[in-house]
């Protein structure tokens, strides 16, 4: 298969990992991601969040065979892209702690768990 096709297969994947994840988590609990919500679930959805940014981080590296993080890189922009879109488009109108957990946290995650694959494929 050709190398630029598998990445792209990879990002597209790993996209569906994350944002599937999260849409998954929001609509059954029934928390509006762009509002305010108890700490505790902010915390447990950071750290989801967190989890599923780095499995999509670690799957698309893997099929996309790449030995750089060029995958990585990729959907960690996809994830901080509309985080920042919406932080910048949205100032001072209903809580922003969703977007800013993808940009801040979530997005290098994505980078960190195509960097973990990097590594464990070397073991």
């Amino acid at each position: 298969m050709n190398p630029m096709v598998k990445m792209v297969l990879g990002v597209l994947t790993g996209d569906v990992i994350f944002a599937g994840s999260a849409a998954l988590l929001f609509y059954f609990s029934q928390v509006d991601p762009h509002a305010p919500a108890a700490p505790s679930f902010m915390l447990f959805s950071i750290l989801y969040g967190i989890a599923f940014a780095l499995l999509a981080g670690f799957v698309a590296g893997k099929i996309s065979g790449r030995p750089d993080l060029i995958t990585g890189v990729l959907l960690a922009a996809i994830i901080a892209l509309p985080a920042a879109i919406t932080l910048i488009g949205r100032p001072g109108q209903g809580a922003i702690w969703s977007q800013a957990a993808a940009l801040v946290l979530m997005a290098p995650a994505a980078l960190i768990g195509d960097w973990l694959r990097g590594k464990w494929r070397k073991l």
